[in-house]
């Protein structure tokens, strides 16, 4: 199973963008989903979660401006960023962790870049 990250580019700080994660073959009911990122300079933070039982949790930083979500049908993870800021720039992966295993798969990043 291959995820597939995309959506990244240049934006303008208040401004939003949408990041998406094609999931082939993951079965959401038992994968916890995430968003990462890794600024340069910087260790890989989590940015957002959802849980194989549809619970949502977010890094402090993002809180109240990124929204995490799933289609099911599609199998895809998509992450809604508003509001963005500058400290927002990074490089965006997507992760599948299969619950209670220790076993994680990982996309490709996808660089998000928030510049005036």
């Amino acid at each position: 199973v291959q995820l597939q990250a995309s959506g990244g580019g240049l934006v303008q700080p208040g401004e939003s963008l949408r990041l998406s994660c094609a999931a082939p073959g993951i079965i959401f009911s038992i994968y916890d989903m995430g968003w990462y990122r890794q600024a340069p300079g910087k260790q890989r933070e989590l940015v957002a979660v959802i849980t194989s039982g549809g619970n949502t949790d977010y890094a402090d930083s993002v809180k109240g401006r990124f929204t995490i979500s799933i289609d099911n049908a599609k199998k895809m993870v998509y992450l809604q960023m508003n509001s963005l800021k500058p400290e927002d720039t990074a490089v965006y992966y997507c992760n599948a962790a299969l619950v209670r295993s220790g076993l994680s798969r990982w996309g490709q990043g996808t660089l998000v870049t928030v510049s005036s």
